[in-house]
């Protein structure tokens, strides 16, 4: 008789916890699925809160303005060369291209504009505090006598139209071709 209530019990046991199993699994599948569901969902609204205001961890940016822009000048590590440094001190903004640079000498009857270089030119995208450069190329005056004293440099940022004048210092002899000398690199290329 104890076994006959012993078994009993033990299937009246089982049978609890089958129901209780069964019940706990279609409670878990129905929040398993209403999670899923949710959480597909708000997935679907993350991605495309992100494809719509983010650009897809691309920076949707407009070109550089000269007034956003604080400019430096330092003398590269070879002769002849001189770095010039761009700030950005706004929103998020790009630079792709050739500067337009002109040396001014108060020797010259007018200013001398620097050649392109045949490097490629890189995209550069700089967002609020950051800097980028670009390399002058010019003919040192290495002969001995006195040469054309180059005293500032108006650069125009690419895709601008407006200016800045930058005071240099720099020497160039006075040669035939020497203008022919002068060139500028792209912006962001060399050491940045």
């Amino acid at each position: 008789m104890r076994a006959r209530k012993l078994t009993l019990a033990a299937v009246a046991l089982a049978a609890g916890l089958s129901l209780t199993a069964c019940q706990g699994g279609e409670d878990s599948a129905s929040s398993k699925n209403a999670s899923d569901t949710g959480g597909d969902a708000t997935a679907k609204v993350a991605a495309k809160d992100a494809a719509e205001g983010s650009g897809n961890g691309r920076i949707n940016t407009g070109p550089c303005k000269t007034a956003n822009l604080e400019f430096d000048t330092a003398h590269g590590m070879g002769e002849g060369t001189l770095m010039v440094s761009m700030k950005n001190t706004s929103d998020a903004c790009s630079l792709k291209g050739f500067p337009g640079v002109d040396l001014k000498s108060e020797e010259a009857s007018g200013p001398l504009s620097a050649k392109r270089s045949d490097l490629a030119s890189p995209s550069v995208v700089l967002g609020n505090g950051e800097t980028t450069r670009f390399t002058l190329h010019y003919p040192p005056n290495n002969t001995g006598g006195s040469g054309v004293d180059i005293t500032s440099l108006e650069v125009t940022p690419p895709n601008e139209t407006h200016s800045k004048a930058l005071s240099v210092s720099l020497d160039f002899p006075v040669s035939d071709g020497a203008d022919q000398k002068v060139y500028v690199d792209p912006v962001g290329t060399g050491k940045q």
